[in-house]
């Protein structure tokens, strides 16, 4: 198993640098530090002295990947490529256009976006899975097309209409929470409990009719069908035989996500107001603050072959016949 992790973690090494190279291009390249500085200080009247000041004061005024006027190793250290990208790898984030510190932003919004998104997803996969489940057990019955048809309807409406709607009918006409901000404190839950309760009920749709189809897929299996010759109760079926044989699909799904509740939601807390990852990232895209967006982006990736190999460790738990040499 040692062996598994090491080898992964060292496959990982070439999808980090293929993406920060991408990143690279896309914010250096194709766009450059001139276009960065205009989007910054406004496309009209704009100098070129200001464009040049710009540079300066953001780190943008080196060459892309060599310093020809510089010797030694700081004709590398000394370039755009280096300070912007490569200490990324160090987990070196710098400065923000505004001159915040990234790396202190994160460890601050953290917090908020953990304490929205860990809950969500908990309660939301025991309600999908109950769901689903319930709805098996009725499976060719009035309440299994039924659920079908609910669950069709509820995938296809819209997440931002949870959200106002929620905000609506709860926060402002029953006022039993308030309508957005963030207290860090124990009262905290008074702001989360809303975008909590939505965000489960939004995912009822897709993931219960996930699940039921997974679930009806195992419990058409002959061994299934033995246990129900037996005189096994659907009860005993559903979770000692259909659940469990099902768990390897589900942990595709779901280990994978688990580091990117990290990132947070973009939509969810800029609605309500939530100081957390996602509203730091859709700010800095608003404000087009490009040091932000790239180490987001770095961290989204190392987050993502975390949950990879998460997965993969997991299968080894929910299918004792898979074996990691």
């Amino acid at each position: 198993m040692f062996a598994y992790i090491v080898r992964r973690l060292i496959y990982a090494i070439p999808i980090l640098i293929g993406v920060n190279l991408l990143t690279f291009v896309l914010f250096f390249v194709v766009n450059s530090p001139e276009d960065m500085a205009r989007s910054q200080l406004g496309e009209k009247y704009v100098t070129a002295e200001a464009i040049e000041n710009w540079k300066k004061e953001n780190g943008y005024d080196k060459p892309l990947f060599f310093n020809e006027s510089n010797k030694g190793l700081s004709s590398v250290t000394e370039t755009i490529f280096y300070t912007k990208s490569v200490r990324l790898f160090m987990l070196d984030f710098g400065q923000s256009e505004s001159g915040r510190d990234i790396t202190a932003d994160v460890a601050q919004r953290m917090w908020p976006s953990l304490a929205l998104a860990l809950p969500t997803f908990a309660i939301g996969i025991w309600t999908n899975i109950c769901v689903a489940l319930l709805v098996v057990m009725f499976r060719g019955t009035a309440l299994d097309r039924g659920a079908v048809v609910l669950f069709v309807g509820l995938m296809s409406i819209s997440y931002l209409f949870y959200i106002i709607g929620g905000q609506y009918l709860i926060a402002k006409m029953w006022r039993l929470v308030p309508i957005s901000g963030f207290d860090a404190s124990i009262h905290a839950w008074k702001f989360l409990i809303l975008p909590i309760v939505i965000g489960v009920i939004s995912g009822i749709g897709a993931g219960a009719r996930w699940y039921r189809t997974l679930f009806l897929e195992v419990s058409h299996q002959d061994y299934i069908r033995t246990a129900r010759s037996k005189g096994l109760s659907e009860i005993t079926i559903l979770f000692k035989h259909v659940l469990p044989n099902a768990l390897i699909p589900i942990l595709t799904g779901v280990v994978v996500v688990i580091p990117l509740l990290f990132m947070g939601s973009l939509v969810m807390e800029s609605f309500f107001g939530i100081p957390g990852l996602g509203s730091y990232m859709l700010d800095s895209i608003e404000r087009q603050d490009f040091a932000v967006v790239r180490s987001m982006v770095f961290i989204g990736s190392i987050l993502y072959i975390i949950g990879l190999i998460l997965t993969d460790i997991s299968y080894t738990w929910a299918d004792p016949r898979v074996r990691l040499n």
